[in-house]
């Protein structure tokens, strides 16, 4: 049983927090973000300083010299963005705009030398800096709410390019942000003003959320926001690699596109048994499949399987562009609609002349009445023989989607109507291969619907969900963070808990949020993840939901690694 993970930072070291019971099914990820160590060493330093000074000879100079400790001390303090970022909201903005004028990060440009000297070695930004960050520029989505406002700062910080999509710039706006980020005036629901948006663009994060619970304003802002944007910037994506005579790396690659009958040459239906059974045979009805392009231009693989431990099958032998092999991709996504079975999808590795040597690899996929987009990694992919090697997408040659009557469950539906399992359809609009990465490409904050209204509940997660299927649809790298209900208080004070499931009820500051974002920008681990995370908790008797174990940090107080390893992906 894998264990999760957490930490809590006191001034003397670290601290061991105490074991509760796991639930059997999943498992949590806890970790501490407190960082304020640096911060109170601070104090004691300027104590210690002030306290070993030779007394003045009269009480007037020593009370003087007090004041001025206290006041040296408190510019020093205020002027501590770790400090100031456990301040309140309201004391935080108005140091952060006496902390831009020193780094004089200008609106409009800035040469190399000036951004070296804000993130060189003594520069007013040195300790917070990451590698590459000035040269990487971050859309922020929702720059202006609660979890965007800290974000754009936390960017700043740390040396980015900053871009915030706001609906109009008045100086209300315009006073929430720093005066280095570039304001785009835009809005989600209207792809014209994205595309300029993004132009620049290497990252994005989406901290947009509907205002209101009409169901018209959600999918605006929620699902068709999230699906505009993810589909503004691969479109920027790829034409940034055609300006370069070449593909973009976060393209997919069409492997199979049904728009005609002529697309459907070189699928072949066939059809088998897992066993013989000589005396049920007879009484068996039989089994039967076609795959066949309707007048409605559709391409349909329908039929039934009555026989007992029979399955039907369609399958092609899969021709790449040239130049082009699967191991620079690391999935497939199928567009697919029908009556809501499940498959199985076999992937056939080795020699293309010889396929008697060749390795069978499997993953089972369902699917949900009407149309849906199934997106199946590589690395879920298993054997059918354990002695097998992983798979190899190199050396992949034929693909087969398989039906079989077990383990089928009913779809959902109206209540009532009676669906035979042993029947299937499948509608079938293309197939793609997902291009691989390192890091994530675009970071949505989503909720895990805690907190909110009984009566508005419903609306806001369907929303929300179609945002989340949306943005894994794409082909870019994503993040999906859904965290409890959102606290006005400070961030890195109190342990986290990282989950998946949408067990968690409890709720995290807007500024934990802020900083999972931030990390998770370069973080391998956050790629293609989808996780909920909340404060920790006491669980009550019998509903525990995670172990909590000590583990200690990094020196750069990393604590999503080890957090996100113990998560699925693509969930």
């Amino acid at each position: 049983m894998a264990s999760a993970l957490t930490t809590s930072t006191a001034t003397a070291g670290f601290g061991h927090g105490n074991l509760c019971p796991q639930s059997p099914t999943k498992f949590a990820t806890c970790w501490s973000t407190n960082v304020t160590t640096n911060h109170q060493h601070l104090r004691r330093r300027l104590v210690l300083a002030s306290s070993s000074s030779p007394p003045p000879p009269e009480d007037d100079n020593k009370e003087a010299a007090d004041d001025s400790s206290v006041s040296v001390m408190k510019r020093l303090v205020d002027a501590n963005p770790v400090g100031l970022g456990r301040r309140s909201r309201q004391i935080f903005d108005e140091a952060w705009r006496k902390f831009s004028e020193l780094g004089q990060i200008s609106r409009t440009t800035r040469s190399d030398d000036e951004t070296s000297l804000l993130i060189q070695e003594g520069g007013p930004m040195c300790e917070f800096a990451i590698p590459g960050a000035q040269n990487t520029t971050v859309l922020v989505v929702g720059a202006t709410s609660r979890v965007g406002r800290i974000v754009v700062r936390k960017l700043m910080l740390r040396g980015y390019s900053v871009k915030a999509l706001v609906r109009n710039a008045d100086q209300e706006v315009l006073d929430m942000l720093p005066t280095s980020v570039k304001i785009v005036i835009g809005d989600v629901g209207d792809p014209a003003t994205l595309r300029v948006a993004v132009e620049g663009c290497n990252k994005i994060i989406y901290c947009a959320t509907a205002r209101s619970s009409i169901t018209v304003d959600l999918n605006r802002v929620d699902y068709q926001g999230v699906y505009n944007l993810s589909k503004a910037f691969q479109d920027y994506n790829n034409k940034l690699a055609q300006l370069r005579a070449g593909k973009s790396s976060k393209s997919k690659l069409l492997l199979a596109k049904f728009k005609s009958a002529e697309s459907l040459n070189g699928w072949n239906i066939r059809k088998g048994t897992y066993f013989q059974d000589t005396v049920t045979a007879k009484y068996d009805g039989g089994m039967d499949a076609k795959f066949e392009f309707t007048e409605t231009g559709e391409a349909v693989f329908s039929g039934y399987v009555f026989t007992r431990g029979g399955y039907v099958e369609l399958s092609t032998k899969l021709s790449l562009p040239l130049g082009s092999t699967l191991d620079r991709y690391e999935g497939l996504v199928l567009s697919v609609g029908g009556n809501g079975r499940s498959y199985v999808l076999i992937l056939e590795s080795g020699s293309s002349e010889d396929t008697g040597q060749s390795d069978l690899y499997f993953a089972r996929f369902s699917t949900k009445v009407g149309f849906c987009r199934v997106r199946i990694p590589f690395s879920s992919f298993r054997p059918v023989n354990p002695a097998d090697p992983p798979l190899d997408p190199f050396l992949v040659h034929t693909l087969t989607i398989r039906f079989e009557p077990r383990r089928q469950r009913p779809a959902e539906g109206p209540a009532g109507v009676n669906q035979d399992l042993r029947s299937f359809k499948m509608i079938l609009e293309y197939i793609k291969a997902l291009p691989t990465g390192q890091e994530t490409d675009f970071i949505l904050v989503s909720c895990t619907g805690s907190g909110i209204e009984t009566g508005r509940r419903e609306q806001v997660l369907k929303a929300k969900k179609a945002g989340e299927d949306s943005l894994r649809r794409s082909g870019l790298g994503y993040t999906v963070i859904r965290p409890g209900p959102l606290m006005e208080e400070p961030g890195g004070q109190r342990a986290l808990i990282f989950d998946q499931g949408n067990r968690i009820t409890q709720g995290i500051s807007c500024a934990d949020v802020a900083d999972i974002c931030v990390k998770a920008l370069h973080d391998p681990t956050a790629r293609n993840k989808s996780f909920d995370v909340c404060y920790e908790y006491v669980a009550e008797p019998g509903k525990e939901l995670y172990e909590l174990v000590a583990h200690l940090p990094d020196k750069a107080n990393n604590y999503l690694t080890p957090a996100l390893s113990a998560l699925e992906k693509n969930t």
